[in-house]
């Protein structure tokens, strides 16, 4: 055996990825994967005894437009079963994210270049920070959306609210704004891959509003102007801000 490989063995260091075998690696894959699990059911575990906190978080929105009111009505006795394991994945997912990132960022690493990883660092910490921020701006214009979903239908219309499609609508706005905010991390790298240019995305920056206003409206699930507006004027400014940086990452 070769003495480095020796020394690399008695360290306890884990070979580079060039110099794993694919059981190697698919060993690697699934300590991942097994750490990954066991973080996302304590986290879901966890999710169930704070319940009721969690529960109120979602909730907050309903009571901003009903001065205080914000009672839910279930129809069925698995109604409130159903409530709880849906906060518990979710609440599953929110609180082991910061370990599934960590284990996803060092399954990738070892195999990326030095100069690859100067730019992975600031683009994974800027994807996450969009993501949260994404949700913070649908939980914001939330109360926005109720309010004009309750008012459309007329003052004859009273408002009872079931608990799993209340939190389904909630819960799918706060994924789709945080994906959608991910869109300067995308155009970015495109265009440091070289498969678009700033000049090029600068030129065709009226289709791309159009494009982006055209999404927002077909795509925002509560289908209320506000929310709309929330969505479409900061991709808007996202894509500004993105041409800027692929011009300053391309000098």
């Amino acid at each position: 055996m070769d003495l480095s490989l020796r020394r690399l063995i008695r360290r306890g260091d884990r070979p580079g990825p060039d110099a794993m075998t694919l059981s190697e690696h698919l060993g690697e894959l699934r300590r991942r994967l097994v750490i990954c699990v066991a973080a996302y059911v304590i986290a879901a575990t966890v999710a169930v005894f704070v319940y009721e906190p969690i529960l109120h978080f979602l909730l907050k929105p309903l009571c901003n437009i009903n001065a205080g009111h914000c009672q839910l009505y279930v129809t069925s006795p698995l109604d409130g079963l159903s409530l709880r394991v849906k906060i518990s994945v979710f609440g599953g997912l929110v609180f082991s994210s910061p370990v599934l990132f960590w284990q996803i960022w060092r399954f990738v690493t070892p195999g990326l270049r030095a100069s690859e990883k100067r730019y992975a660092i600031p683009f994974v910490i800027a994807a996450f920070f969009l993501f949260i921020f994404g949700c913070a701006v649908a939980y914001i214009s939330l109360p926005h959306a109720l309010s004009f979903l309750s008012a459309v239908g007329g003052p004859n219309l009273k408002q009872i609210y079931d608990p799993i499609p209340y939190l389904g609508l909630i819960l799918l706005m706060m994924t789709l704004f945080g994906l959608t905010f991910e869109f300067p991390v995308l155009l970015v790298a495109l265009q440091l891959a070289h498969v678009v240019t700033p000049e090029k995305l600068l030129k065709s920056w009226r289709w791309a509003v159009i494009l982006i206003t055209l999404a927002a409206a077909i795509f925002t699930p509560s289908s209320d102007p506000f929310s709309m507006l929330a969505l479409a004027v900061p991709l808007v400014f996202f894509y500004f801000v993105s041409i800027g940086l692929g011009k300053l990452f391309g000098r």
